[in-house]
């Protein structure tokens, strides 16, 4: 009975189809995913939605996975009624390789609030530091008086787990958590 159980789930999930998660290196047929999607994508303004996250504040997040950067490109290239090229493709993916980066916009007060933030993940017990940070140090002023930085923060993916659900959490100077995102990599390709 357990055996055949045990059959029954295993079939259901092949019939299912591939189970979505972050990838942090892709093989030739999601590469072919990718640029399909990407080049499906010029008529659906939500066609990067899985990669975006917001958080309570009015924040947002965007994972540039592999295959979400692969996606835009092949995006790109159909927007110029163009193939993308094998030479772009391996571009694309080298460009970030080892590394999963996150396009934050924060907002703050002043101008230069998110000059010397500090982003780390959080998975489980361990923490992330970034590799690579990148933030905007004049931030653009809203309708509302607040200010809106961009800022780019690159992760090694070699403790990152493909469906981890992890924690992005940026610190100002003095070490106090001032904004906070949950990535949930298993929902992202």
């Amino acid at each position: 009975m357990i055996r055949a159980l045990l059959v029954m789930a295993v079939v259901s999930l092949a019939l299912a189809g591939p189970a979505r998660a972050a990838s942090f290196t892709l093989g030739d047929s999601d590469r072919r995913a990718a640029i399909q999607a990407g080049e499906r994508s010029t008529t659906s303004e939500a066609f990067d939605r899985e990669w975006r996250v917001a958080n309570g504040g009015g924040e947002s997040a965007l994972v540039l996975t592999p295959f979400h950067r692969l996606v835009v490109a092949a995006r790109h290239a159909a927007f110029k009624n163009e193939p993308l090229k094998p030479g772009e493709v391996d571009r694309t993916l080298k460009e970030d390789a080892g590394r999963l980066v996150v396009w934050v916009n924060l907002r703050g007060r002043s101008q230069d609030f998110a000059r010397f933030y500090v982003p780390r993940l959080v998975a489980g017990d361990r923490e992330i530091k970034a590799a690579f940070v990148q933030n905007e140090r004049t931030a653009i002023r809203q309708e509302d008086g607040a200010y809106v930085a961009r800022c780019v923060y690159g992760f090694p993916v070699q403790d990152l787990a493909p469906r981890a659900r992890v924690a992005l959490i940026v610190a100002d100077a003095d070490g106090r958590d001032v904004s906070r995102f949950t990535l949930d990599l298993a929902g992202m390709r």
